[in-house]
């Protein structure tokens, strides 16, 4: 069965990255950050959850890879993701209990605590990981359910195991993002392009195309890299 960081670092939970930087126009649907099939994201829960990622980077400064205009579409991307997610469990039948998640949790928590050990990441345990890949303190039980339904799914697809090869856990990861790639697809996701737009490639919210006009010549069009589901 897979250590703990091997098994954390094998389903991309301590990856950091930033995203883009996205460009303003008027919103698709009337308080509406985006819509994941019947799931409403607000604006209103997105401004919450942003101060929240706000408030718990300001400790690390510019040290934190995720700036303070990068944080809307980050935590937004997150809030689509956990929903994905949710949709891929269902289909899969798989319902995980609290205390799944929060062993999912403590697993997190764990590999914070290594990652700071060898110095990938800031000592602050746990809140510095999400800090760094751009998710507020509060949606820590959802990536502890996000982490347990994945866990879940890989045992599921394995006959009840974690794999141990690098083959096997490679396997298993392309299992989980093309379960996830089919739950998409039937959510009929829509971002506001307030945001920009949904790579489907990763969840990840990037910018849409500029609408207005540049000096010297037109805008440049915005890539068209994983506008679809690819599944």
């Amino acid at each position: 069965m897979l250590g703990k960081k091997s098994r954390m670092a094998a389903f991309g939970i301590v990856a950091v990255g930033a995203c883009a930087v996205l460009t303003a126009c008027a919103p698709v649907k009337m308080g509406a950050a985006a819509t994941v099939g019947n799931q409403r994201i607000t604006l209103s829960s997105l401004d919450t959850e942003v101060s929240s990622l706000k408030a718990a980077a300001a400790p690390y400064g510019s040290q934190a890879p995720v700036t303070q205009s990068q944080m809307p579409d980050s935590v937004l991307s997150w809030m689509i993701r956990f929903a994905v997610r949710d949709q891929t469990a269902a289909t899969a039948g798989i319902t995980v209990t609290q205390s799944q998640v929060q062993q999912a949790i403590a697993e997190i928590s764990e590999e914070a605590q290594q990652a700071a050990a060898d110095g990938e990441l800031p000592s602050g345990g746990v809140n510095a990981l999400l800090v760094y890949n751009g998710i507020p303190p509060n949606l820590l039980n959802d990536l502890g359910r996000y982490q347990a339904q994945e866990i879940a799914l890989v045992e599921k697809n394995n006959g009840g195991k974690i794999p141990t090869s690098q083959t096997a856990i490679t396997d298993a990861e392309a299992q989980v993002s093309k379960a996830d790639c089919q739950a998409s697809k039937g959510l009929n996701i829509q971002v506001s392009p307030q945001f920009g737009r949904l790579n489907y490639s990763q969840f990840t919210v990037v910018a849409g195309p500029e609408t207005l006009s540049r000096p010297g010549g037109p805008a440049s069009p915005a890539s068209t890299s994983g506008a679809t589901p690819a599944c």
